[in-house]
């Protein structure tokens, strides 16, 4: 974008591209810069959902992360 380019210290100002991202764009015809960011996005959502589905449909369990302090990390570790 250009207001990441008007300061002089970024070089490329679109980094979420990646090889495949940019291989269906070119392939569907979305050659405007403002799509980067959405394909990569939509490609990412769709990894993580058809994981959940996957893992949903062999019967594992949904995994909920604890909220944990480093403190508990720490101690959790030294164990």
């Amino acid at each position: 974008p250009p207001v990441l380019e008007a300061t002089g210290k970024v070089k490329n100002p679109w980094p979420n591209v990646d090889a495949l991202s940019g291989t269906c764009m070119q392939r569907y015809g979305l050659v405007q810069e403002d799509y980067y960011t959405v394909v990569f996005a939509v490609s990412r959502s769709l990894g993580c959902v058809s994981n959940l589905v996957w893992s949903r449909l062999m019967g594992l369990p949904i995994e909920r992360p604890k909220s944990m302090t480093l403190d508990s990390l720490d101690a959790f570790t030294k164990k």
